[in-house]
């Protein structure tokens, strides 16, 4: 198609339904002079006669008719996706659903959406917190937020988070009573303290790098909960060792509150990124992820 043929066919509609070079000409804001000179341009690009002219009236021709036919709807559409676009203006409204897990619910979205919502207030925020993955698309979610090795190569990623790492940590009234581990394989004589993964994910494993070689082990201990909040209390009241992101126990580290052990095995990793299954967004998730991008 050349350019400026899809003016000349919605030129052509107009002509063909008001049968008048005049009153076209006056809908489209051309004059009909010019506009009687671009529908015979028209007709010789296509090598086919489609309006049948007399001096008192103009009316399409059988081929002009037949073509008139198939553009009525094209042309509709055309029109329908224009207006669509009123959507995409202005400010953002609309909901936004959203499936995380606990930790960037805490960290993530926790610190930054209440402001958000202030800033957009045409702007519905749903957000499911769950441990095991979601199906985007089947639960109906626009987004979910997951640790960037979660996430499924064919999704669009932003990163939403810094990256994270997870240590080995102990009171030092817990590590009184037990020698620190100073190789993974003396985790096996501790007491640890056992996250287990909602949706009948099984036992979180705990995660560490040996030679450039990932290990995921199972550890014993005498409690598995399925509680962030209770997990790191048990570990705080010196009743076995945790497996707890850097982040939350930074500052406990520092002042001796809790002792870190086995950190050559602890490597930083890419940490959460918000995901989506397709490039075009709705302006209420645009602006949410502007909002979150790191």
């Amino acid at each position: 198609m050349r350019r400026g043929d899809l003016d000349d066919l919605a030129a052509f509609a107009s002509v063909a339904r008001a049968r008048s070079f005049t009153r076209a000409a006056a809908e489209l804001g051309l004059s009909p002079s010019a506009l009687s000179h671009a529908m015979a341009a028209l007709e010789r690009r296509l090598g086919v006669r489609l309006l049948a002219r007399t001096t008192r009236s103009v009316a399409p021709t059988a081929a002009g008719q037949q073509l008139l036919q198939s553009l009525d709807p094209a042309l509709a559409q055309v029109m329908h996706g224009l207006a669509s676009l009123a959507d995409w203006r202005g400010a953002p409204s609309g909901t936004v659903r959203l499936a995380t897990f606990g930790y960037a619910a805490r960290t993530i979205l926790a610190p930054r959406l209440p402001q958000f919502l202030l800033d957009h207030p045409d702007v519905s925020v749903e957000v499911i917190v769950e441990d095991r993955l979601i199906d985007l698309v089947a639960g109906g979610f626009d987004a979910g937020i997951r640790l960037s090795e979660a996430v499924e190569k064919d999704m669009v990623a932003v990163p939403v988070g810094p990256d994270l790492r997870t240590v080995v940590v102990g009171t030092p009234a817990y590590f009184a009573r037990h020698s620190p581990p100073e190789t993974l394989a003396e985790l096996e004589r501790h007491v640890c303290v056992n996250y287990r993964l909602l949706g009948g994910g099984g036992l979180l494993p705990w995660e560490f790098e040996e030679a450039e070689r990932d290990v995921r082990l199972k550890v014993p201990g005498q409690l598995i909960v399925n509680d962030e909040v209770l997990a790191a209390a048990a570990v705080r009241a010196g009743a076995g060792l945790g497996y707890m992101m850097e982040h939350d126990v930074a500052d406990e580290i520092a002042d001796g509150r809790l002792v870190q052990v086995l950190a050559s095995w602890c490597p930083r990793y890419p940490g959460c990124r918000l995901y989506y299954p397709d490039r075009r967004v709705s302006p209420a998730l645009r602006a949410l992820i502007d909002a979150l991008r790191v």
